[in-house]
């Protein structure tokens, strides 16, 4: 059946697609640990292709990836388009704010709690900023309305998820507690972006006019992670041979 005019729409989700939301939410976050623990060298000075890996893998493959996937797994009765223009500058967005944040974080290869606080509070709100500024590059005939209580709860989520990345990208040592970790930070994001999801409530309005700059397909959610899963095979490469280095030069 048709949806009416002032309708509220009930969402439905792609089960498949909200657990590869999470998978690769977790592989952005594995590999963002693993860069961040040499983004910084002996001396202090940044490692810049560590550090571009690192914001890239938390930012735009953990945190970004997964808040797009996580939007094609959303389903209304209605089709759903993304701006292009504010999909790509929420992708800008999320991996030069985690940058900002893992610097901040560690900055001179040492973790400070003023670093740390700040980086937080950067990440958290601007992770928030980012998925909203996702929410509203849909484009559907439906009138969007939040509740602030839930937004509210979400921004919560979001600077203590930040938080604890902050804390475990600089303070684990062993990969095995790496893993763990990036368990648990693929859970807070995965948190945050459906608690933020569940905020929305969208009541069916005129249709809109069609854009040329808007994305849509039911695959979309299938390239982003192919795409994705291509540059972490490439920052794996990079972290890979990061490591054989430094053993190299630790046994000589």
């Amino acid at each position: 059946m048709e949806p009416v005019l002032g309708q509220l729409l009930v969402p439905k989700y792609s089960l498949a697609l909200v657990l590869l939301s999470y998978f690769i939410s977790f592989l952005g976050s594995l590999l963002a640990l693993q860069c961040a623990k040499w983004m910084f060298r002996i001396n202090g000075s940044l490692d810049w292709e560590l550090a571009l890996c690192a914001a890239i893998a938390l930012g735009g493959i953990g945190i970004w990836s997964m808040h797009f996937i996580g939007m094609q797994a959303y389903r209304l009765a209605v089709p759903i388009t993304y701006d292009l223009l504010l999909t790509v500058i929420s992708l800008i967005a999320a991996i030069a704010i985690s940058g900002i944040a893992l610097y901040l974080a560690g900055k001179g290869g040492k973790f400070t709690l003023s670093g740390w606080l700040a980086g937080s509070l950067l990440a958290g709100v601007g992770v928030c900023v980012m998925h909203y500024m996702g929410m509203y590059a849909m484009h559907q005939s439906a009138i969007m309305s939040l509740d602030p209580a839930t937004v509210g709860i979400s921004v919560g989520i979001a600077i203590v998820a930040a938080a604890a990345a902050l804390w475990l990208a600089f303070n684990l040592t062993k990969l095995s507690h790496r893993i763990v970790a990036a368990v648990v930070m693929g859970v807070a994001v995965c948190s945050m972006h459906y608690v933020g999801m569940s905020a929305a409530s969208m009541i069916c309005s005129a249709d809109l006019p069609a854009s040329m700059w808007q994305i849509s397909g039911d695959d979309l959610g299938i390239w982003v992670f192919g795409v994705a899963s291509a540059v972490l095979l490439y920052i794996f490469w990079v972290v890979s041979g990061h490591s054989i280095d430094q053993a190299k030069l630790q046994a000589g």
